[in-house]
């Protein structure tokens, strides 16, 4: 579902991503993790179109992300880190133009923002401006907007931020019910734990390179953790 090949990305004279390969198939959950400036998120936006790139090809579902950037997108969603909202709208006419832009029908959309409005537990202040929104109920609304149209590439930096528990373990069911649907989701996060337990394949970034990356198990190998793998992998780098 995502390809990654040879993919190099610079600013100026830093390498910021070098030479990476990866591949993500149907149905998986696959972890990006890395320290802060390792090329995550570089790289997560170089996939879905946001970032050009100086070298190597990104293909969604077997279309090049380079010669058809747009047929790329309607078949993926990205939330980023920090996502920016149109604060001045009502949560549902958010989603509605979001809707809009995927040209969902109508019974769908209605059927997908109830499913999930209620599943995040703000279907309540879907009425209300998202200014008035807490960070965390932002950061629902923006999985929503994430998930409704059911893609098949979900591509998230670090969406574990600002969710309580309660909304964490509905995104992680969320996301195993899109991978039985057959879509794919590739994630960076700092939360090992969550990474080790929910992931079927995990890759390691370092200053722009990939150290390692496979089946969870098999990037664990013989160690406690999957903490314990990327804290020795940093030590051996200093």
């Amino acid at each position: 579902m995502l390809k990654i090949q040879n993919l190099t990305k610079k600013y100026g004279d830093k390498v910021a991503v070098d030479n990476l390969s990866l591949e993500i198939k149907s149905g998986e959950i696959y972890g990006f993790i890395g320290h802060n400036g390792a090329g995550k998120t570089t790289t997560i936006k170089s996939c879905c179109g946001l970032l050009e790139f100086d070298e190597g090809e990104i293909y969604v579902d077997g279309i090049s992300i380079k010669e058809d950037p747009l047929e790329c997108k309607r078949r993926l969603s990205y939330l980023p880190d920090n996502p920016d909202l149109y604060d001045f709208m009502p949560g549902i006419r958010y989603l509605n133009f979001v809707a809009d832009i995927y040209g969902m029908p109508q019974e769908e959309r209605e059927t997908q923002i109830k499913k999930l409005a209620d599943m995040f537990g703000i279907t309540a202040d879907l009425a209300q401006p998202i200014s008035s929104y807490s960070h965390g109920m932002k950061q629902k609304l923006a999985l929503i907007s994430a998930f409704m149209h059911k893609p098949k590439l979900v591509l998230l930096d670090e969406p574990f931020v600002g969710l309580d528990p309660l909304a964490s373990h509905r995104m992680k069911e969320e996301m195993r019910e899109a991978c039985r649907e057959g879509a794919a989701v590739f994630f960076s996060t700092h939360v090992l734990e969550v990474a080790e337990k929910l992931c079927d394949k995990i890759a390691i970034i370092r200053d722009g390179k990939l150290i390692v990356s496979g089946p969870t198990e098999e990037v664990k190998g013989a160690a406690e953790s999957l903490e314990d793998v990327f804290l020795k992998l940093e030590e051996n780098d200093e």
